[in-house]
């Protein structure tokens, strides 16, 4: 039978939503500053059929809590019970799991998978730990692109760090950086050999410009916001864009549509939705945006309105190349007319433009 940690070539990311991600890390970070100790158990390899796939984290605490999930189920269960292990210990450990029936350590699933569960020892007081957890928490606010670092030796997780394009390669004494950084890309990456180093995307840079406050925009944000995309709402008007309106955006501002391109810095990180009140202001917007690097540019309206925007695009100035970024009617085709579904069809949108950029496919 070929050892367990054959299968990291499988790997595959499925992890917590940001939200749930950045929860994890403040309960260990908490955890540690009270001086309790804690494990973390990681998925750091999976093939086949799996509940979750590399990247899904659970901690567990020295009062038997958790926090996170690894999947739920039998893998759950028993990770549980090794985390408690590792905290007796206070000791490091891996365990691989098979997902199928009449398979050697099968758990009883039917899923048809393998995944290996990382399990490392965080200690209460830890003035190390308890600052790597902040700074991973912290990182859920920076809107800059990030990735965790963990090193395996022996197959077992011994180190863990973090790496940002702005400072480098963080909390990781013996970790390499000239190892990690062919490795940093949309994906969970791997070198070969021993010690091995995982590199898993944690955070990425970038907003979602919502320019406009509207009824769809109003619809549009905190779905987005559930996604893990950081929005900017733009908007002319005051009342249309006060914090109790759009309460899950993470900056507002008021400014005329003219001036948008004086007022905010879009980078090729960063998706431009045009939706305000009236066609003169759209295209005012798309003008503007047509000139950065936009990831995304979609402007809400009609077949019509597009023939129309074209030619006043190519008076403007605008080459016809890049007319194809435009994404307009912005939204996916799924026959929406409310407010709501048209905020769902252009989310869906956003997100297979953001899965595509992952791909190197956008």
């Amino acid at each position: 039978m070929m050892p367990w940690w054959s299968i990291l070539s499988g790997l595959r990311l499925k992890r917590l939503p940001h939200n749930a991600m950045k929860e994890l890390f403040e309960a260990l970070r908490d955890a540690i500053a009270r001086g309790e100790d804690a494990v973390l158990c990681t998925i750091v390899a999976s093939s086949g059929s799996t509940p979750r796939g590399s990247g899904a984290r659970m901690a567990v605490f020295a009062d038997g809590t958790t926090r996170g999930t690894v999947g739920g189920g039998a893998v759950e269960h028993e990770s549980v019970a090794l985390a408690r292990q590792a905290l007796a210990r206070r000791c490091a450990l891996t365990q691989g799991f098979h997902l199928a029936p009449n398979q050697v350590a099968d758990i009883g699933m039917v899923c048809g998978g393998q995944v290996v569960v990382a399990f490392q020892f965080f200690a209460g007081g830890d003035a190390a730990a308890q600052a790597l957890f902040s700074y991973l928490a912290a990182l859920f606010q920076m809107h800059r692109d990030a990735w965790l670092v963990t090193k395996l030796a022996n197959g077992v997780a011994v180190e863990l760090g973090v790496y940002t394009r702005e400072e480098g390669l963080l909390f990781a004494e013996d970790i390499p950086e000239a190892e990690i950084l062919p490795l940093l890309g949309p994906r969970v990456a791997r070198t070969q050999g021993e010690p091995c180093y995982c590199v898993e995307p944690l955070t990425r840079a970038g907003f979602v410009y919502v320019f406009g406050g509207g009824h769809v925009s109003q619809a549009l944000v905190p779905v987005l916001s559930k996604i893990e995309f950081s929005i900017v709402v733009y908007e002319d008007r005051e009342r249309f864009a006060s914090p109790a309106r759009f309460p899950d955006a993470a900056r507002i501002l008021v400014a005329p549509f003219a001036e948008a391109a004086a007022r905010v810095s879009i980078t090729p990180n960063d998706y431009a939705v045009i939706m305000t009140r009236g066609h003169q202001a759209d295209f005012a917007v798309l003008v503007q945006m047509l000139r950065t690097p936009a990831s995304y540019i979609g402007m809400i309206g009609s077949r019509h309105k597009i023939a129309a925007t074209h030619a006043r695009l190519l008076a403007a100035g605008i080459p016809e190349a890049e007319f194809a970024r435009i994404h307009s009617p912005i939204g996916l085709p799924i026959g929406a007319e409310t407010p709501e579904e048209i905020a769902i069809s252009i989310a869906a949108e956003l997100i297979a433009h953001r899965a595509n950029a992952r791909r190197g496919e956008a």
